[in-house]
């Protein structure tokens, strides 16, 4: 599994100008459902992908899927992006190129090839199934210790990147990591309030899990459980069973009595 830092290249296609400005300008709307599918579109003017999918890395959280788009697989990224998310981020060279840098503004390129894959579910699920031959990543340390992962995939009927398509992609990493670095710190703001709140919950009851914490954290926005699945990566049924087990390790009976938990000025 390679990756490098970000390469100065000129590339053969151009950018398309007028598409990212328009990426650009809906920085602060709630566009995260469209995002990777508009990426997907970006870059698919001068390479054939088959997914984009966007991460988020926090520390002592598992990833947050921020947004995905599939170009016709046949199985489900949101099953994928959830397993992935819950069990097998640990096994990506995303997570071994972010621990190798130790932080830094810089971008980094990772590159990782389905038989560069040992852990035999994790290429079955992610790879096998859906038929994808390829991934690149570019990652970009945010504040915070958080990162960023953009990944687009590359199906069988694809082939792997040529150089030529590595010159692309490079070429608009900085564009592509800068319209999703944006629209991430746009969620972020107006989430910051419950993500303190989460916070401070998850300090009293250290029994919660990775996900118990996350999904607090989603709850305390006030979004739907539509909304909550997607952030997550899973299917509505099975977010509103995980919703069901956090109420019942906090003692509530629902989202009324989970906020004033949060906001009370007593604390267990």
């Amino acid at each position: 599994m390679q990756f490098w830092p970000l390469r100065s290249v000129e590339p053969e296609h151009r950018l398309n100008i007028g598409q990212a400005a328009t990426l650009l300008s809906r920085v602060g709307e709630n566009h995260r459902r469209q995002l990777a599918g508009d990426l997907l579109q970006f870059i698919g003017t001068g390479i054939p992908l088959a997914q984009c999918t966007v991460f988020a890395y926090a520390p002592r959280r598992n990833p947050q899927v921020f947004t995905f788009a599939d170009r016709a697989r046949e199985v489900s990224l949101v099953n994928i992006s959830s397993r992935y998310a819950e069990r097998f981020y640990s096994q990506d060279g995303n997570r071994h190129a972010m621990a190798c840098t130790g932080g830094g503004e810089r971008i980094l390129v990772q590159r990782q090839r389905i038989d560069e894959i040992d852990h035999d579910e994790y290429r079955r699920i992610c790879y096998e199934q859906p038929k994808i031959t390829e991934r690149l990543a570019l990652l970009a340390n945010c504040e915070k210790g958080r990162w960023l992962s953009v990944n687009f995939y590359r199906g069988r009927e694809h082939g792997c990147f040529s150089s030529r398509e590595l010159d692309f992609m490079e070429a608009a990493a900085p564009l592509l990591i800068q319209i999703v670095r944006l629209h991430y710190q746009a969620y972020l703001q107006a989430n910051e309030l419950p993500l303190l709140l989460a916070e401070r919950l998850s300090g009293l009851y250290p029994e919660l899990t990775l996900r118990d914490r996350e999904l607090l954290r989603l709850l305390l926005t006030g979004i739907d459980n539509a909304e909550i699945a997607l952030s997550l990566g899973v299917r509505p049924s099975s977010a509103a069973t995980y919703i069901k087990r956090l109420y019942r390790k906090l003692g509530t009976g629902g989202l009324r009595e989970l906020i004033g938990l949060a906001t009370q000025g007593q604390w267990r």
